[in-house]
């Protein structure tokens, strides 16, 4: 049988033990000592008894008629349980008097006056007139272990109630001395990806102190960390952008005033290279935000416009590809616009750029604040789906891109508390790629 695993349980569970091994230590030692001061009590009602009746018996003898029969009974005047017995002798042993149930077989010969014990009986002796009449009263033992035992069964009844209540207390007074280690562990298991801010631990008791300020220190250098690692992507993306804009005006006059095709063709070789470089260094910014910013929106935002303007956006360049499906109602979700634009612009840049290029690719808002995007296209592994939410992960295509499109996405998901799935074949369909991106609605009345 195994114990409890948490601490509170182990405390309820040894507390309780030691307190009701306390009580059955005290009942044993009280049920002793009340036999003790039972037995000396009976005891003295024993010899009391035989002090009493022995002048009433001598009386009694001694005015009987001669003729009288020696051993007389007393008779008594109604049924009842009868704990002291008695019988009076004289030197020779004759009976001259007895109580109405006495057993002449359990009274031992007079051999002094005091206490005896028989193997049924407790017995009292004394003596008058110079020992020419004698008394012993007995008592039965079994009386007093009758007695002893309902004392003792009146000590250890209270145990089975005192064991639940001891429990329960101890239960009760161990959780709420618990109470601030368990906020403190809740605090631990809220915390997000991106939220390393201290832990409160008021409250906590002196032995948990050391592995509050061990938790809180490690998190405080695991933030500086990671402020460090998006501070260097950031400012390294920021720094490249006007250096890169700058060659890329350089070369783009160079390939007007190329002399020859060969000049020019190589000239615009160096122009894609650094429009690749331009794009990954805006999508290395866009990395680090969604990493390193907070993407909680202080009051709830409605996402239909933003997508709507977005869309909108994009349908300058290549956007008659884009079929876009929004809720007649608002949908009202915490997150930061801007973190939802560049979610959804990823989202459908990626299926514009992945995707069959003469298919449409299908964006919708459904009113529980699910955003959905989906484009034809071969079949993507299962293995591989498991893989493109990572940085520089790319699938079996041909198309340009850095890789970083799906790991922002995953970024800005885990950051706001919402959900990422990666879906192929697309739902209803044979082929294609679906990606679905589930917020934290906020019901609207």
């Amino acid at each position: 049988m195994r114990g409890p695993t948490s601490l509170q349980g182990r405390l309820s569970l040894w507390l309780t033990l030691g307190a009701v091994l306390l009580w059955a230590v005290a009942a044993a030692w009280t049920a002793v000592h009340l036999r003790h001061e039972m037995d000396e009590v009976f005891d003295s009602a024993l010899e009391e008894a035989g002090q009493r009746l022995l002048p009433l018996a001598v009386r009694d003898i001694i005015g009987r008629e001669e003729d009288d029969s020696p051993d007389q009974g007393v008779a008594t005047l109604r049924e009842h349980d009868e704990y002291f017995t008695y019988v009076v002798r004289d030197a020779e042993g004759k009976v001259l008097l007895r109580s109405h149930r006495a057993d002449l077989g359990v009274f031992p010969p007079f051999s002094g006056m005091g206490f005896a014990d028989t193997a049924t009986h407790r017995v009292y002796s004394d003596a008058a007139l110079r020992g020419t009449i004698t008394i012993s009263v007995a008592e039965p033992l079994a009386h007093r272990w009758d007695v002893a035992r309902e004392a003792l069964i009146g000590l250890a009844l209270p145990l089975t109630l005192i064991v639940p209540a001891s429990l329960f207390g101890v239960w009760a007074a161990v959780r709420a001395a618990m109470a601030p280690i368990r906020r403190f562990r809740a605090g631990i298991e809220a915390r997000g990806g991106g939220d390393l801010s201290p832990i409160p631990a008021e409250g906590l008791p002196s032995e948990f102190q050391p592995n509050a300020r061990a938790v809180n220190l490690l998190l405080d250098r695991l933030r500086r960390a990671l402020e460090a690692e998006r501070s260097f992507t950031a400012n390294s993306a920021h720094e490249l952008r006007t250096p890169v804009a700058g060659a890329l005006a350089q070369v783009q006059r160079l390939v007007v005033e190329a002399p020859d095709e060969d000049t020019r063709s190589r000239a615009r070789q160096v122009e894609a290279a650094l429009q690749r470089l331009a794009r990954l260094s805006e999508k290395l910014m866009q990395l680090a935000r969604a990493e390193g910013s907070r993407l909680q929106a202080e009051a709830p935002v409605d996402l239909a416009p933003i997508l709507r303007m977005l869309v909108a956006d994009m349908a300058r360049g290549d956007g008659h590809r884009i079929e876009l499906t929004l809720p007649d109602a608002g949908v009202m979700a915490p997150i930061d616009p801007d973190a939802f634009a560049i979610l959804a612009r990823n989202l459908i840049e990626n299926a514009m750029r992945h995707g069959a290029q003469d298919a449409t690719v299908r964006v919708s808002l459904s009113p529980d604040g699910v955003l959905c995007v989906v484009n034809a296209g071969p079949v993507v592994a299962p293995e591989l789906l498991e893989r493109l939410s990572g940085p520089f992960e790319r699938g079996a295509t041909d198309a340009q891109g850095s890789g970083l499109g799906l790991a922002i996405v995953a970024a800005i998901a885990k950051g706001t508390g919402g959900r990422l799935d990666l879906i192929s074949p697309a739902t209803g369909r044979a082929d294609g790629f679906e990606a679905e991106f589930a917020t934290n609605r906020i019901e609207t009345k």
